[in-house]
């Protein structure tokens, strides 16, 4: 180790079981899934999904070269203390990130630290006089671990945490998955690629772009504000003169001069009058990471979850070939920090999924958005002569 160590007290985690946070369903292009709750009660706490997909316990590393201490605390007798604002460093060295935790006044020895990581979380607690404090408990690292060959150490009054990464190639803007080390981190993924909004929904296309944009420095466009722009008249005026077709049509020609546009997050229009919710009118939308925010009937996570997958296997409806959909159970527009931070999270683990994707994204629109995606044609394909010309997804 390459630290200073005054006690070189070293231990490794506990390990147990362990949750994703995610559920994805592996389709063609490689589709995610994520349900938020209802958003309405202002006094509910918004949390995001689990799956049930679960892991086995991963055995415990052994370190024969290091004091053997059992890290674990019985404190199911003991008064506890949580401590939200515990001050700590973060840092990430490649391989692993390093974690450091302020231990406070007063004595603290190995067997009182009781650190506990899992693939996805990670749960930090420290007994001292008689009271167990727990410093840290996340159950969203900002991605996974491997918990059995995590090490911890004092060093003077921090405990410092080393944590072994799965994903060597990804840096970590901080050790837990929020809005801002999402919004930071996740542009070394999209590599500039846009982000297109599409659902039942203007308002809320409209409103989440705006948040992503801001978050990821990018430049926020509305296809409902240019349309109205060009024809000089409201949306409702247009659509009741000219009928939903004629405003479909002219949303796909905005999409095509977009489709161009690097580092932009465009909102599409929602409902029947938008070119989004036609099968063949997503030649264009393919340019970029399609996000469907989708409004669910369900009652809870587990049926959110299946009535995404069946949204996504139904081929007559245009969203169905977004790649990401996310299931709110409610808007309120309050919570559009929280939906966008729902957004980044899905679209991270979709590129993880496939690193190649944003590459693909931009053969596809260096090609002219053919329609031939996710399967690219070789250059000079025409797909007015190709049999799959009529397909949904020209």
């Amino acid at each position: 180790f390459h630290r200073r160590n005054r006690e070189a007290n070293m231990a490794s985690s506990s390990s147990s079981s362990s949750s994703v946070a995610l559920s994805f369903l592996y389709q063609n292009p490689i589709k995610a899934s994520l349900s938020i709750p209802k958003p309405f009660s202002p006094y509910s706490k918004l949390t995001f999904p689990s799956i049930a997909s679960f892991y086995s316990a991963i055995p415990r590393l052994d370190y024969s070269n290091f004091k053997k201490i059992n890290p674990c605390l019985h404190c199911s007798n003991l008064p506890t203390a949580s401590t939200n604002n515990t001050q700590y460093e973060f840092s990430d060295g490649s391989s692993e990130v390093e974690l450091r935790l302020e231990l406070g006044q007063g004595d603290v020895t190995p067997k009182d630290i009781y650190v506990d990581a899992n693939e996805s979380s990670l749960a930090i607690r420290v007994q001292q006089s008689g009271i167990v404090r727990t410093l840290m408990e996340t159950s969203t690292l900002y991605e996974k671990i491997k918990p059995a060959e995590t090490i911890w150490y004092i060093d003077e009054d921090q405990l410092v945490i080393s944590l072994k990464k799965q994903n060597y190639e990804l840096k970590w803007p901080d050790i837990v998955e929020s809005w801002e080390s999402l919004s930071a981190g996740i542009t070394q993924l999209l590599r500039g690629t846009s982000i297109y909004l599409v659902g039942e929904s203007t308002e809320i296309n409209q409103r989440i772009a705006r948040e992503l944009a801001v978050g990821l420095g990018y430049t926020p466009l509305c296809t409902k504000e240019l349309l109205e722009a060009y024809a000089k008249q409201s949306m409702e005026s247009w659509v009741n003169e000219e009928g939903s077709d004629a405003v479909a049509e002219a949303e796909r020609a905005i999409l095509e001069s977009l489709s161009s546009q690097a580092r932009a997050v465009i909102a599409t229009l929602g409902g029947k009058k938008g070119a989004a919710g036609r099968v063949n009118q997503w030649r264009h939308l393919f340019a970029g990471f399609t996000v469907w925010l989708s409004l669910s009937q369900a009652t809870d996570e587990e049926s959110a979850k299946e009535e995404a997958k069946r949204n996504m296997q139904d081929s007559g409806r245009g969203y169905s070939n977004a790649e990401v959909v996310v299931k709110l159970g409610g808007w309120d527009p309050n919570y559009s920090k929280a939906v966008a931070q729902a957004v980044l999270s899905a679209l991270k683990r979709l590129i993880l999924a496939d690193k190649d994707l944003p590459g693909k994204k931009s053969l596809y629109v260096r090609l002219g958005c053919r329609g031939d995606w996710p399967d690219i044609k070789p250059p000079g394909w025409d797909p007015s002569t190709s049999i799959d010309a009529s397909s949904p997804r020209s």
